[in-house]
């Protein structure tokens, strides 16, 4: 497999899709199954909505953990084995979940998972820009597609879930067995990514090329960005977290709540193809801000209508951006710094995703248990994300 082939090969094909099960993992399912199952839990449960967000807000803060841990992990054990390492432990997570009643342990095992899934997603966001790297005229679309793997597992849990649901929903806590159901398939996934991730452990690390900067990763060179990013972290989790609350507070049925979900997630896999021109074409923060905006607007709509066709278009808009503003930090790190720099740059971004994510949750929960409820802290969201946009658009090329 040469570093200067035109066009990727079909085990290339191959390995960036096997490569995006890493995302379904992390974030298709650890992260965003959580809102599909949260109406069932709440109600079982009496919980409040802020306790409600306080679950992911656990997740978000395991990510955090777990994002300030892995440049160290990656220098001792590389990206490839913290890829299924951290996979087979997200599974494992999933799995406890299902185990608990109590809010305390619950919050654990969440915050477990986060960590964990932070692992399999910086790992393997670095070895899909390797990817992208030996394909330069593709590594939008290579990238895209590792990123868009979250659609899979969206996708996944939409039909799995609220047939779980149903099927469980006389035996006590019949919500624990789609924990179990979703866990076997992470573990599933698991499987899979030992490949991609044992054939890209024996590649040699890809070389800049010839006049490109030799500089290290510097916070402040990519602060504009780093502070758009962290409000993107902030705003879009407020969305994942309680759309599917508000729908089911509306009136909304399973079966809706089923194609809304779905449909989002087929949007997540499709906007790989859908962005992937903007990503190679601008080197600065200008797809940070541009996606940043656009997902304000698809937050923003539930908040105001009930309107099923502009719910509907509220979630697809909303699917087709929200993993390529992830996509596009990668991309602003791969555009200008070199290989060598990559893992520092993205954990970067990574760490302060994390840490909006810490917020977004909780204070959503905070704002729907007061006047307004769920739709006011939609509008919240939608906000974080704009003021996230005019950061973005500040950023420029290094």
């Amino acid at each position: 497999m040469s570093l200067n082939s035109p066009q990727p090969s079909r085990s290339v094909w191959a390995l960036a899709v096997a490569l995006s099960l890493g995302a379904a993992v992390s974030l298709g399912i650890t992260r965003f199954a959580y809102g599909l199952l949260l109406p069932a839990m709440r109600t079982d449960l009496g919980w409040s909505y802020t306790l409600a967000g306080g679950m992911n807000t656990a997740n978000a803060l395991g990510y955090f953990v777990g994002a300030l841990a892995t440049p160290w992990l990656m220098r001792r054990h590389g990206p490839s084995t913290l890829l299924w390492v951290g996979a087979v432990l997200s599974s494992a997570f999933m799995g406890l979940s299902g185990f608990f009643t109590a809010a305390e342990p619950l919050l654990v095992q969440r915050l477990l998972a986060g960590v964990a899934s932070a692992l399999v997603f910086i790992a393997g966001g670095l070895l899909a820009a390797r990817l992208g790297a030996r394909y330069p005229h593709r590594s939008g679309l290579l990238l895209g597609m590792y990123y868009g793997g979250t659609g899979l597992g969206i996708v996944f849990s939409a039909i799995v879930v609220p047939w779980v649901l149903e099927a469980a929903h006389l035996q006590p806590h019949g919500w624990r067995w789609a924990w179990w159901a979703l866990a076997l398939a992470c573990a599933l996934a698991s499987a899979v990514l030992v490949w991609p991730a044992r054939v890209m452990a024996q590649w040699d690390l890809p070389k800049p090329a010839p006049g490109a900067s030799s500089a290290a990763f510097h916070w402040r060179d990519f602060g504009f960005g780093l502070a758009g990013y962290t409000l993107f972290g902030v705003g879009y989790i407020g969305y994942m977290t309680f759309v599917v609350a508000l729908l089911r507070a509306q009136g909304s049925s399973a079966a809706e709540v089923t194609v809304f979900y779905a449909l989002l997630g087929v949007a997540v896999v499709a906007s790989s193809r859908i962005w992937a021109s903007l990503l190679d074409r601008h080197r600065d923060g200008r797809p940070l801000a541009t996606l940043n905006a656009l997902l304000g607007v698809a937050t923003v709509l539930p908040a105001l209508t009930q309107w099923w066709p502009l719910v509907l278009a509220s979630g697809l808009l909303f699917g087709g951006v929200f993993l390529s503003v992830v996509a596009s930090t990668t991309a602003l790190v791969r555009h200008n710094l070199p290989p060598a720099a990559w893992a520092a740059g993205i954990s970067a971004f990574t760490t302060v995703f994390a840490a909006g994510q810490i917020i977004g949750p909780t204070v959503v929960g905070w704002i729907a248990d007061g006047p307004g409820g769920l739709a006011r802290g939609l509008v919240f969201s939608a906000v974080a994300l704009w003021l996230g946009a005019g950061l973005g658009l500040r950023q420029k090329a290094l």
